[in-house]
């Protein structure tokens, strides 16, 4: 990975984050993980775990923050390619920051200096603010995005987490960004301005016939949709755009579904779901304590089935 960054942090406050969760669980079939820091041959699991305090709380607040001043700072890279760890007082996951200088959200941002006298510039990425971080956190095997990367992103809000995928995937991938509301969508288009792989769209992502003239085929899908038929609108546009062996992350929010039944038995039905539309869940964990009654789902999707499993 090459040695560690040393650095100085800047301004106050952070939060505390493990960059491993509590493991165990359930295994749901045979199904492999691979890339960089990603499966080990493991079969679909369900993890749980992750530090910190209820929601909106954590050291910083829910804004999350920086390092201590003055204190002297290492980044090493994160085993997910393009993230790191910026070790200090206390730990926070970043980004290096694509456009230098400039803040998405009003986060808290680390320079280091390099030997050579080069200065790089990271973001803090607030697990409480967002889910692809508290999976990232809680130990998830592979987000599937790295420097390079095409990502489809459904549901980007106002583009806090979708800023932070543009600083992954670098200059030379994509990130497509889908988002329903108009009002999210001018901070969305405002947030693309500065950061040309983000391409904002301002569309309903259960239509995504409407957008095939903007998007093109991509490695993989984070969906954040957090309606009731979440798993179609997800598999309606893997069917367009997402290529055969390709994947996805999908955030799985219990209440949106059904709040009638315990989030375990919604999670495992929506799994089902997945996998009745050529979807092959990988892993399964929780995004406790960061977000309640979250989980989030990572596989693959028409994964070529190997000759010893044809029947």
């Amino acid at each position: 990975m090459g040695p560690p960054v040393r650095g100085r942090g800047g301004s106050g406050g952070g939060f505390r984050g493990g960059r491993g969760g509590d493991r165990g669980g359930r295994s749901f079939g045979g199904g492999r993980g691979g890339g960089r820091g990603g499966g080990r041959g493991t079969p679909f699991k369900s993890r749980g775990g992750g530090r910190g305090g209820p929601r909106g709380g954590g050291r910083g607040g829910p804004r999350g923050g920086g390092m201590k001043g003055g204190n002297k700072v290492i980044v090493e890279p994160h085993r997910h390619e393009g993230t790191f760890i910026a070790k200090g007082k206390e730990d926070a996951l970043v980004t290096k920051n694509l456009v230098p200088g400039e803040a998405v959200y009003n986060e808290k941002r680390v320079t280091v200096q390099n030997e050579d006298g080069t200065k790089v510039e990271y973001r803090i990425w607030n697990p409480f603010r967002s889910k692809l971080a508290a999976a990232v956190l809680n130990g998830v095997d592979n987000i599937w995005m790295k420097p390079g990367s095409k990502v489809l992103y459904l549901g980007a809000a106002s583009g806090t987490t979708v800023s932070h995928v543009s600083d992954i995937v670098g200059p030379t991938g994509v990130v497509y960004a889908v988002e329903f509301s108009h009002r999210s969508g001018r901070d969305l288009v405002n947030m693309a301005k500065k950061r040309t792989n983000v391409i904002p769209i301002i569309e309903d992502a259960r239509h995504p016939a409407k957008y095939r003239m903007l998007v093109g085929m991509v490695d993989v899908i984070f969906s954040d949709v957090a309606q009731p038929d979440q798993a179609r609108i997800l598999g309606l546009n893997a069917s367009y755009y997402l290529k055969a062996g390709g994947h996805f992350v999908i955030s799985i929010k219990a209440n949106c579904i059904d709040s009638t039944v315990p989030a375990t038995v919604v999670f495992d039905n929506e799994v089902n779901k997945l996998k009745a539309d050529q979807f092959k869940p990988i892993e399964q964990i929780t995004l406790e304590p960061f977000e309640r009654d979250h989980a989030c789902v990572v596989g693959g999707y028409r994964v070529p089935k190997k000759k010893k499993d044809a029947e």
